[in-house]
Formats: C-alpha cells, structure tokens, sequence
C-alpha cells in the first residue's frame, strides 16, 4: 500500500515551479505567434523587417522593465505569485495591491512562507473577480452602461483610479513593511529623478521607473544594517530585515 506524503513546502514549490514554467511557455508561444501567422499565413502586406522594427521600438520604451519589474515584485509574490501574475497580467494595478492586502489582513510578512501563500490565494481571488465581473459589466452590460455612464465621470475615471489605487497601495505597504529608511530614500530617489534629472536629461524619461527602482536597491543595499539577522515568526518561515 502506497503512501500518500504530507503536503510540504518544498512540494509546493516543485509543483509550481513545473507548471508554472510550462503554462508560461505556452502562454509565451501563444502571445508571440500573431506576427509570425501575419507573415506566414495571412494575406497582409508584412514583411520580416516590419515586425523587427517594431519590436525594437517597444523593447526601446519598456524593455528595462523586463528585468525591474521581476525584480520588483518577486519579493512580495514570490515564485508561485510570479507565475500567476505574468501570465494574467495588470500586476501592478490588481494583483499586486491584492496581495499586499491579504498579506497585511492575515499579518504575513512578504518574502516569507505565510506571505508567499497570501499572495498566490490573493491572486486567485482577484482573478476570480476580475473574470467575473468582466463577464457582467463588459460582457452582458457593457453597451448599455456606456451610454448611461457622463462623458465627465467616464474622463475622471480614466485620469484618477490608477494614480489613486497605486497611491493607496504604496501607503499600506510602507505602513505594513516600517521600513523607515528604504521609504525615505525611495522618495527621495524619487524626487530627484522626476523633478531634477529628468528635466535635465528629457531621453530618460522613458525609464525613470526602472532608473528609481535600481537607484533605490543600490542605494538600500549598501546603507543597510549588517548587523541585523534572519529572524524567524515560525519553523521553517524565513524573514529578512534591511533597515
């Protein structure tokens, strides 16, 4: 007779990382695939040379965020987290204010087991409501809720949401982490790139968020307290404190 192992970590982790790996690929092979059937098998007037270009000329505006944004994110997500948010996308103006969230609700630090969990349950979540409600207010009332909703209500919407969820997100979590220091020198990093160096040097423009986000893990890894350890909330859940 067989035995069935106790749920682990370390399972866990396998287990994602396998299908995570695959469901990415294939979303991966999916999403680059239009421009080859609009080369190969389509009757449009498109040739190789038109795809690379404008390939180069999205990777020239967003191509640093390739490697920010992981960078950004792993350690609120984690790698379970990391799967499910790239493959579904709006990770910084849905899932990852959810898991910020659940994470502060339930006490769970990011970076550790308890934190991870939240955030891959909080992803499922806002998936699940995402699909819902896309389902009820685009799909069956979309038409009729455009040409009830004011033309002003509809312009405030586009200018303010974003701004005001991000606000609210970047608040809970210098609330959530107190991590004094990191906060004042990300806003003072901050500061500086938007309001000095940008004006100075307009070509950076498109990469003043990368430019902050690696200014600011320079800056805090090098004026961290070395003399600060791993603490632990509970077996096998590890917690790292840069102050």
């Amino acid at each position: 007779m067989s035995v069935i192992p106790s749920p682990s970590h370390e399972a866990f982790e396998a287990t994602t990382t396998k299908w995570g790996s695959i469901t990415l690929f294939a979303g991966f092979l999916i999403a680059t695939s239009v421009p080859f059937y609009l080369l190969v098998v389509a009757d449009a007037d498109i040739g190789f040379g038109d795809i690379l270009t404008a390939f180069l000329a999205v990777f020239a505006v967003y191509g640093v965020f390739y490697v920010v944004e992981p960078l950004t994110y792993f350690p609120i997500l984690g790698p379970a987290g990391m799967y499910q948010a790239f493959m579904i996308g709006n990770v910084a103006n849905k899932l990852l204010p959810s898991a910020i969230v659940a994470q502060d609700t339930i006490g769970a630090k990011p970076g550790t087991r308890k934190g991870e969990y939240a955030a891959t349950m909080a992803i499922c979540g806002a998936a699940m409501i995402h699909v819902i409600s896309m389902v009820l207010f685009v799909g069956v009332l979309g038409t009729w809720l455009v040409t009830v909703i004011p033309e002003n209500i509809t312009l405030i919407a586009q200018l303010y949401i974003l701004p005001a969820i991000l606000g609210g997100v970047t608040v809970q979590l210098i609330v959530s982490l107190r991590q004094v220091k990191s906060t004042i020198i990300a806003l003072a990093v901050a500061a500086l790139v938007i309001l000095v160096l940008i004006p100075v040097v307009p070509v950076l423009a498109p990469g003043d968020v990368a430019i902050v986000v690696i200014v600011t893990i320079v800056i805090t890894w090098f004026t961290r307290n070395r003399a600060v350890t791993d603490t632990r909330d509970d077996p096998g859940e590890d917690t790292v404190g840069i102050n």
